[in-house]
């Protein structure tokens, strides 16, 4: 007996990093992550080596149920390794396991929601060629095919990442033709980011049967029209516990440097989408609010209501990198309630 495991792992592409997977035909029967073999690629085609020494390992870290093959047949997400297994530079995962462990007392959770654009033919999907269509909102949260595109493969995709057993909790149609987004969470750091980047994977290869592409590109369409973000909902045990450690949390990511060491790691073109318009605020101010849309960090009415919860950062761009995102406000804000004794 053999199964199909599709080996997936981020490469090396700047300022964007890209997914590639290949396949590989394991004999036996599937019998868990540590029973899957360390494999080689190629990193001087994937902007992770150079041709005279190209050489790069994958180490399994996380593996799901295959929805398009269905069976036996497993994805596998995977770490990308120097031969001498230490993690190559551009493996952020590394770095997030380090802080997640760190601060695993506190119990941080997350959930993100990742936004994207489909593209076919080179438009948007719903823009007509050469041209615009009505300005937005309609769309969002819209039902009809003349507000609605691209939801046969928006409802494709949330089938077949229930079936993989990720931690999707929600889909909606957004702000701008075309536009969708999907919500993975709340879960660990890590949890949360390998079930994102295993999501996107099975997005674009969702689409891809559809002839379709989707973009994370954070603004797909200049002028007035929303980008794409990856909202970003963060929350420790303190934090659902007391109000005090939610406002501590909030004014940490405000500290000396900190708005700028986060926003320059939240995805590339961060000044396009961040303008102060379109629900966002300026890339280069930090500010935070009760229900406001427009600050950078927002926290939600009912967390105010109830006195305990959760903060949502709206500055990470739907091209962020969730290992990245993640630890960096692990180690902001549990810095910072480690310090305050609120932990």
């Amino acid at each position: 007996m053999t199964f199909k495991a599709e080996y997936i792992w981020i490469d090396g592409t700047e300022p964007t990093a890209k997914l590639r997977s290949k396949t590989k035909i394991i004999a036996g029967e599937p019998a868990g992550l540590d029973a899957l073999p360390i494999w080689g690629f190629d990193g001087s085609s994937t902007n992770q080596a150079e041709g005279h020494s190209s050489d790069r390992v994958l180490k399994p870290v996380f593996t799901c149920p295959d929805p398009i093959r269905g069976g036996d047949d497993i994805l596998v997400l995977c770490e990308v390794l120097n031969i001498d297994m230490t993690p190559h530079e551009s493996n952020t995962r590394a770095a997030l396991t380090e802080v997640a462990e760190k601060f695993a007392a506190q119990e941080p959770i997350f959930g993100i929601e990742q936004e994207y654009t489909f593209f076919q033919d080179g438009y948007p999907l719903g823009f007509p060629k050469g041209g615009f269509p009505a300005p937005q909102g309609g769309y969002y949260c819209g039902v009809g095919a003349d507000e609605i595109f691209g939801r046969e493969v928006v409802e494709a995709h949330l089938d077949n990442c229930l079936a993989a057993g990720l931690a999707i909790s929600g889909i909606n149609a957004e702000v701008m033709p075309g536009q969708w987004e999907f919500q993975v969470g709340p879960v660990s750091p890590l949890e949360v980011s390998d079930h994102l980047w295993v999501a996107r994977w099975l997005l674009y290869r969702t689409a891809e049967d559809f002839g379709i592409s989707a973009t994370l590109d954070p603004k797909p369409v200049k002028g007035d029209w929303n980008g794409a973000g990856a909202h970003t909902n963060f929350s420790t045990k303190a934090m659902r516990e007391t109000y005090e450690a939610i406002i501590t949390a909030a004014e940490s990511l405000g500290e000396g440097s900190k708005p700028l060491d986060h926003v320059k790691n939240y995805g590339a073109g961060i000044d396009d989408r961040l303008t102060g318009l379109h629900e966002t605020a300026p890339w280069n101010e930090y500010s935070y609010g009760v229900s406001n849309r427009g600050a950078s960090v927002r926290i939600p009415w009912q967390v105010e209501k109830d006195g305990k919860g959760y903060i949502e950062d709206r500055r990470p761009n739907a091209n962020v990198d969730p290992y990245v995102v993640t630890r960096l406000l692990v180690d902001t804000c549990c810095s910072a309630l480690e310090k305050a004794g609120q932990v």
